[in-house]
């Protein structure tokens, strides 16, 4: 049984900060690709930031380039976003979710096999 679970979400001011984790369980996944994802009401699910395994690389949406950073702790089978400079339009409920092919676009929505539940993130002006 597989399972991911976001934590770390809340209310915090423009510009600031806050370290959302995901944890995931039922198969190790230190060889697979793990992203974040968010979805603002009345808004289409959008790609945020990407890990590979192995030797990993990261990838970005431009809209948080320079201020979120991911990262991970495979002895720990866990994903983290470190999310500095927030804004008020990063206010959306965040996604954790694994990709188990290295072929497939890390930056589609459709390229991963499992989702948390999420987890909000509110930044007030």
């Amino acid at each position: 049984q597989v399972q991911l679970v976001e934590s770390g979400g809340g209310l915090v001011q423009a510009g600031g900060s806050l370290r959302l984790s995901c944890a995931a369980s039922g198969r190790t996944f230190s060889s697979d690709t793990m992203g974040w994802f968010r979805q603002a009401p009345g808004k289409e699910r959008e790609f945020v930031a990407a890990i590979t395994g192995g030797t990993p690389s990261t990838y970005y949406a431009d809209s948080v380039k320079g201020r979120f950073t991911i990262s991970r702790d495979n002895a720990k089978n866990t994903v983290y976003l470190q999310m500095n400079s927030l804004k008020p339009g990063d206010t959306a409920i965040y996604y954790c979710a694994v990709n188990l092919a290295d072929w497939r676009s890390a930056r589609t929505i459709y390229a991963y096999d499992y989702w948390g539940q999420g987890t909000q993130v509110t930044v007030s002006s």
